[in-house]
């Protein structure tokens, strides 16, 4: 495929400029949870000044051209807050001119058990958005424990405390185990109850270093899905972000707009580990060892703009194949209208390649939930 050739397939599935930012300030994580997916969590892997100043110029370059070029810059993998305030403002401090002018906001996905009121204070002054992993109630958040076995569960909530006493609203990524899709309303209940305004519900997926424990399937997913709809309708205040996104996909449809949605791009969300290396699609494709694929770098930021990566994206071998599995997926799938087609990361953990297709998590994640919804419409057209 010619160069030009090989850039419009790109261009016609992939945007441009990110709308997320990625960054692993630390490789390490204080929690050891049984389903991570991170190969060096135990590694402190520490983020230099320096090369925060790199991203921010980076991000500095793709912001200037307008002002709906806003990037969200998300701290993420393993645990942001283990740096310490001093070191976190540290690396905070390039952006701050970014941020102060609305080109940047912040966000930051966190286990909250460090978080106290000098961590409130600190993500307050900053105007972050905080994203708190949390299983559910203490029998589904038993997989989530500390580096010496024991469970997690009253910390989490003595940090969300703290953020609920400074009016820090939060979102809440839940992994669904094996165990838990059994048990929505109690997640729910729970959830609810936790005071969060949008709840990510992540059934279990096999990615990274998570290869050997036993996946949902199908079924269950259709059933999870199925009564989390249920769920929902009586419990309307919770935003689940999951029924949000069909509900948008629906409600474009339905008002005969559904081209907008096939017209939406996908965020090539670069994401950018402690020591500059940058990778793209997929931030769990970070620090894996792919010699195919050249361990899926995409560049170094410190010896490349974001701007420069991105410009050369399409001729990165597992970005290629990406491409070609989204090209196979719209011509196979019946769900790649809502779907858009499976997550990069899936297709190599799952099947070894990203020019494959169907995975588990299309199954568990898109398909069972179009199939829950298609179920509940049935019965109650029946009733």
């Amino acid at each position: 495929m010619s160069e030009e050739m090989l850039l419009a397939s790109y261009r016609r599935r992939i945007a441009s400029v990110p709308h997320t930012v990625v960054l692993q300030p630390t490789s390490f994580c204080n929690l050891d949870c049984a389903y991570c997916y991170l190969p060096d969590r135990d590694r402190r892997n520490t983020m230099t000044p320096d090369m925060a100043e790199a991203v921010a110029h980076s991000v500095g370059e793709i912001t200037e051209a307008g002002p709906n070029r806003g990037v969200d810059v998300v701290w993420h993998a393993g645990e942001p807050l283990a740096l310490g305030r001093s070191r976190f403002a540290e690396l905070l401090e390039p952006f701050e001119s970014l941020r102060q002018a609305g080109r940047v906001r912040h966000w930051v996905q966190t286990n909250a058990t460090l978080i106290n009121d000098a961590w409130c204070e600190f993500l307050t002054r900053h105007a972050f958005g905080v994203g708190v992993s949390i299983d559910g109630p203490a029998a589904l958040n038993a997989q989530r424990v500390d580096r010496a076995g024991r469970p997690t569960f009253t910390r989490t909530l003595r940090g969300i405390d703290h953020l609920y006493r400074a009016g820090i609203g939060f979102s809440v990524i839940a992994v669904v185990t094996a165990a838990g899709i059994t048990r929505p309303e109690a997640l729910l209940d729970f959830l609810a109850r936790l005071g969060c305004h949008t709840a990510g519900l992540n059934i279990e997926e096999a990615e990274g270093v998570n290869t050997t424990r036993r996946q949902p399937g199908q079924g269950p997913a259709t059933e999870f899905w199925r009564r989390t709809l249920a769920w929902s309708r009586r419990n309307p205040d919770l935003t689940i972000r999951e029924l949000a996104r069909l509900g948008d996909y629906l409600g474009l449809v339905r008002t005969g707009r559904g081209t907008e949605w096939g017209q939406r791009l996908i965020d090539p969300i670069p994401t950018i580990a402690a020591n500059g290396d940058v990778v793209l699609l997929s931030p769990e494709l970070a620090g894996i060892t792919a010699p195919r694929y050249k361990d899926f770098r995409a560049g170094n930021i410190r010896e490349q703009s974001l701007a420069e990566i991105l410009a050369r994206a399409h001729r990165l071998p597992y970005v290629r194949e990406f491409l070609t599995g989204l090209d196979r997926c719209q011509a196979t799938c019946g769900f790649f209208d809502f779907c858009r087609g499976a997550q990069a990361g899936n297709r190599y953990f799952e099947n070894g390649r990203l020019d494959t297709t169907e995975t588990n998590h299309c199954r568990t994640s898109r398909q069972a939930l179009v199939t829950a919804l298609s179920d509940t419409a049935r019965e109650e057209h029946t009733a």
